[in-house]
């Protein structure tokens, strides 16, 4: 299935796009840029790619340069030289930065497990982060592999159960009303599993990021959608272990909208976010 021939919306961001591709384990990562100004980096989540950000990056490009990479193994870019894991992937990410936009320090959003891979990178080199804002994100200790019911597509031969499939474990993870399940977010999920080629993930059903949040020195942020299936009856948990950062400034929870907040809820996430990355 090609995206960009079934959904014109998204080939129209697509091909305003400077694209933009940096050395990788044996081939590139590739990263995507919209509009001018200070650099946002943007990280998707686990079985996603830079299209996770469709609804937010035209709101977000009026203000600042957005750079939204597919993370390696992802998408369109190559599997990393060493490690499968959010915590091998910071090298990746800075080192593609640096080429984007030089040594500038920068705003930094991650959605799940690009949440974990942009908290390591803010934990273990805070000169390089100007400002980090985590949505949806793991490695906290509190969330486990049977969060969701979830069903097993890859053996399916029948492209009407492998979309039944798909939408059944959107509704279980990653949205909550079910008047968000349209066939764009249907078949992005579809699109960007089957190029998901970083196996074996383990860290996001761990404490990892947690233990390491108190390292982080920059200004942090954190939106969380209200019906998030990793959070739910966790969120007075969540902001316990969120509040050993430093300089936490604001918790913000998006009403009626699940893990996918960003994509479900875009206007209020959009305004949400817009809002801390002005702040002083």
């Amino acid at each position: 299935m090609n995206l960009n021939q079934r959904f014109p919306e998204l080939a129209a961001l697509d091909a305003r796009a400077q694209r933009l591709e940096v050395p990788c384990g044996d081939g590139n990562m590739v990263w995507r840029r919209w509009g001018e100004g200070r650099p946002l980096v943007l990280l998707h989540g686990g079985g996603g790619a830079w299209n996770h950000w469709v609804r937010n990056i035209d709101a977000l490009s009026a203000h600042y340069a957005v750079w939204a990479p597919d993370l390696p193994g992802f998408g369109d870019s190559d599997l990393p030289s060493e490690g499968g894991d959010a915590d091998t992937l910071t090298g990746a990410v800075d080192a593609g930065a640096r080429m984007a936009f030089g040594d500038v320090p920068f705003d930094i959003v991650g959605f799940s497990f690009g949440g974990m891979v942009a908290g390591f990178l803010a934990a273990r080199q805070p000169e390089r982060v100007r400002r980090l804002v985590l949505v949806g994100t793991p490695g906290m200790g509190l969330s486990s592999r049977k969060v969701a019911d979830l069903r097993s597509w890859r053996k399916l031969t029948d492209p009407a159960e492998v979309e039944a499939a798909h939408r059944h474990n959107l509704l279980q993870l990653m949205l909550h009303d079910p008047a968000s399940l349209n066939d764009l977010s249907v078949a992005m999920q579809i699109v960007n599993t089957l190029a998901d080629r970083l196996k074996d993930r383990k860290v996001a059903h761990t404490d990892a990021l947690a233990r390491e949040l108190p390292d982080v020195r920059c200004p942090f942020y954190g939106i969380l959608g209200a019906e998030d299936a990793l959070y739910k009856g966790k969120h007075d948990a969540l902001r316990e272990i969120l509040s050993r950062v430093q300089d936490l400034r604001e918790i913000a929870v998006i009403p009626e909208a699940g893990h996918w907040a960003q994509f479900e809820r875009a206007d209020a996430f959009n305004a949400t976010l817009l809002r801390m990355l002005a702040a002083n």
